[in-house]
C-alpha cells in the first residue's frame, strides 16, 4: 500500500511540475506575437518648467530718453548723424535698428526681424510696427533737450539743413 501511495504521489507531483515547467519556457517569437496582447504605451504628461521671473531689462548705459505722446518712452543709443545701427530700448527689450536710406531726408532705422521702424524728422521721432497690418506705436517723441529748448532732433537731415542755409 505504501508503494501504491508513493507511486500516486510521484505521479501527481510530476503532473503538477511539468505544466509549470513548460509555461516557464520562453515562447517562440511567432507565438509571442500571436498570444501577447499589444499594450499601448502612454507618454507621461510633460512637466511644465518653472518660470523664473527675469529681472526687468534696462536700457543700455548711455541711452537717451525720448518721451512720447501718451506717456510712451523709448531709449536710443547711438549717433543718428553718423551711426549705421542704433540700439533702441522699447517695452523691456533692446532692438538693433539698421539705418535705411530715404529720399525724403528723414532718418529711418528699420529692423525687418522685429518689424520696428523708427522714423526721425527734425521736429520729432515716430515708432511704427510693420507687423499685424502696421500701426504707429509711439508718436511725437522728443528728447528733454528738444522739449525744453525748442531744439531739432539730432539727425542727418538737420545737418543737411545747416549746410544748405
Amino acid at each position: 500500500m505504501k508503494k501504491l501511495c508513493l507511486t500516486v504521489l510521484v505521479a501527481l507531483c510530476s503532473a503538477a511540475v511539468v505544466p509549470a515547467a513548460l509555461a516557464a519556457e520562453p515562447a517562440s517569437k511567432t507565438t509571442a506575437k500571436k498570444t501577447a496582447p499589444k499594450k499601448k504605451l502612454r507618454k507621461a504628461p510633460a512637466k511644465k518648467k518653472a518660470t523664473v521671473a527675469a529681472a526687468p531689462a534696462q536700457p543700455d548705459e548711455g541711452s537717451e530718453l525720448w518721451s512720447c505722446k501718451e506717456n510712451e518712452k523709448l531709449y536710443i543709443k547711438g549717433n543718428m548723424k553718423r551711426d549705421q545701427v542704433l540700439t533702441m530700448f522699447w517695452e523691456g527689450r533692446n532692438y538693433k535698428l539698421p539705418r535705411e536710406q530715404t529720399t525724403t531726408g528723414a532718418d529711418r532705422f528699420y529692423d525687418p526681424a522685429s518689424g520696428l521702424d523708427l522714423v526721425v524728422i527734425p521736429a520729432k521721432a515716430m515708432l511704427f510696427t510693420h507687423r499685424d497690418g502696421g500701426s504707429r506705436l509711439a508718436d511725437e517723441c522728443l528728447t528733454r533737450e528738444m522739449a525744453e529748448h525748442d531744439k531739432l532732433a539730432p539727425t542727418q537731415s538737420v545737418e543737411l539743413i545747416k549746410v544748405t542755409n
